[in-house]
């Protein structure tokens, strides 16, 4: 599935990170996916996203939508036909969008799961509280823009994490066919990330001791991006056999 290039702003976008152990990560991960390490860590995490003006590039701003979305990712590396890539594996995508919902995984790659999105902006201060209606997730994060990197963080800097994050743009998502994933790329016209001191941060997915046990995760991070001009461009689905054939 080849979608037409789609534009728009992405208003804000967080991106709440954990370093996980590998073997852990990997549990999760379907082939043809490996953990992309960084220090001898695992990446994972849940971007939280605000998109306004969305429409295919052919329409004027004026035309587009907005939605609140969410996706878990985790950096993966692999290789496709002997070369080696690197992106992010999504297994799972939430919008408060009934249009994304209905699209998704038919009119665009990836599956949209509905969610209830409670958000509280001011100032520097972001809260953003994240149910699905199927139960699935939860996701609670709070915290506020700041200039001091974490000394925790197994990235050195904002830059290092910034550049980390920057080059995970290509990512896939599982579809209803067993070993085929669809393929998204996130292409943006600058790249602006500023570091987010996290007052409390929650995960069902990456704080569930029954697929990552608790000595295994740690919150790792947490970037803020804002007043983003961007495009999402649809790559080649991705077909596990074909690459281990390959």
């Amino acid at each position: 599935m080849r979608i037409p290039t789609v534009q728009g702003l992405i208003d804000r976008r967080i991106l709440v990170n954990f370093r996980l152990r590998p073997d852990a990560m990997q549990s999760i991960l379907p082939p043809p996916f490996r953990p992309q390490l960084f220090d001898g860590f695992a990446i994972g995490g849940i971007c939280l996203i605000r998109l306004k003006h969305i429409r295919p590039a052919f329409l004027p701003a004026s035309l587009g939508m907005g939605s609140e979305n969410a996706a878990h990712r985790v950096a993966v590396e692999w290789e496709d036909r002997g070369t080696p890539r690197t992106g992010v594996y999504i297994p799972r995508r939430d919008t408060d969008s009934m249009l994304n919902h209905w699209v998704g995984g038919r009119l665009f790659p990836g599956l949209h799961h509905r969610a209830r999105f409670d958000i509280e902006e001011s100032g520097d201060h972001y809260r953003i509280d994240l149910q699905s209606t199927d139960g699935a997730t939860r996701v609670l994060v709070e915290g506020d823009q700041t200039n001091e990197w974490p000394t925790t963080s197994v990235f050195d800097s904002l830059e290092d994490a910034s550049r980390f994050f920057e080059a995970g743009a290509l990512g896939y998502s599982p579809t209803g066919r067993s070993g085929t994933f669809e393929g998204l790329e996130l292409d943006c016209t600058t790249w602006r990330c500023q570091a987010l001191t996290v007052r409390e941060v929650y995960s069902s997915f990456f704080q569930d001791p029954a697929t990552f046990p608790p000595d295994s995760v740690d919150f790792d991070c947490a970037l803020l991006m804002t007043g983003i001009q961007h495009r999402w461009l649809g790559r080649e689905s991705l077909c596990c056999e074909q690459v281990t054939a390959s």
